[in-house]
């Protein structure tokens, strides 16, 4: 699996002219997309920033806490972002973030620490630790702990898939998982290129981690609640997302699949097509009909 192509092709697009095989310029055309959408939340929609869940050291880790306003008694999502394991926010997400709260979820938007400058586990750590802050305090908002579910997209359907595994060995209700063209197989990546940098980026060059399933979730697809996957046709990632449903189906697990027809990766946060907003309500439904029946 090898997903140089699709990069290279944001860079060119975004007429970034230096070289794409550095963490830099991949950081450069994630905000450079992220800065093409407007982040002024609708009307209907109330948004707080920065709630610190996490301390390390001196420095507080925040989340951002979206919702539609004035509701109360609300299904939590907690939403893990992508980049690539490199790069990414909330506020690179924040157009798709609302979109999910206006499916009425109290949404709950990690920035959890990037590569390289923090490799794995951080994350991974602190993805489990916000979905620990929204068990325990998500009500403070008008969130419904009972009805937590977790989504994520691209590096961040890693970590969602990886830390919903762990939270139901340790019996956290997690009640369901959205992937969105995630990453669950590490062994499938091509080690050269830009594929190989940030493979190196997240991991620090600790390739003996490829088959450690904090990194490479598939292999723990059995522990995982109801899921929905979604992927588009023309993404290269699409191979791992078929893998995760195969594991699912073989196992009996509850899983709703969806291929988007000539979609790239990263379509959800396209508001313009018409997929995009078809993404969102359809994974918003599979939640809510695995939360009418738990």
């Amino acid at each position: 699996m090898n997903i140089d192509r699709a990069v290279r092709e944001v860079v060119g697009w975004l007429g970034i002219h230096d070289d794409p095989d550095t963490v830099p310029t991949i950081r450069r055309a994630f905000n450079a997309v992220a800065g093409l959408q407007d982040n002024t939340a609708p009307d209907d929609i109330e948004h707080t920033s920065a709630v610190p869940y996490k301390l390390v050291g001196d420095a507080e880790l925040t989340l951002d806490l979206i919702k539609p306003r004035g509701s109360e008694s609300l299904p939590v999502l907690v939403y893990c972002h992508g980049g690539a394991w490199i790069a990414g926010s909330p506020a690179t997400h924040f157009q798709l973030t609302c979109r999910l709260a206006a499916q009425g979820f109290l949404v709950m938007s990690v920035d959890y620490r990037l590569a390289p400058e923090y490799p794995f586990p951080a994350a991974y750590e602190d993805c489990l630790d916000a979905v620990k802050f929204a068990v325990e305090k998500a009500h403070a908002w008008g969130g419904d702990t009972a009805q937590l579910v977790l989504a994520g997209d691209s590096a961040g359907a890693n970590l969602s898939a990886a830390v919903a595994a762990h939270w139901q060995d340790a019996d956290v209700p997690i009640r369901a998982i959205g992937l969105l063209y995630g990453v669950f197989d590490f062994s499938r990546f091509d080690p050269d290129g830009i594929t190989g940098l940030l493979v190196d980026a997240y991991l620090d060059g600790q390739s003996n981690l490829i088959d450690d399933a904090r990194v490479s979730p598939l292999q723990r697809a059995t522990h995982l609640p109801p899921a929905h996957i979604a992927i588009g046709d023309a993404d290269d990632l699409l191979e791992d997302s078929e893998a995760l449903r195969a594991s699912l189906a073989r196992a009996g697990k509850v899983h709703d699949y969806h291929v988007y027809e000539d979609m790239p990766h990263a379509f959800a946060q396209m508001d313009f097509l018409p997929e995009a907003d078809e993404c969102v309500r359809r994974m918003a439904n599979f939640f809510k009909a695995v939360l009418v029946n738990r």
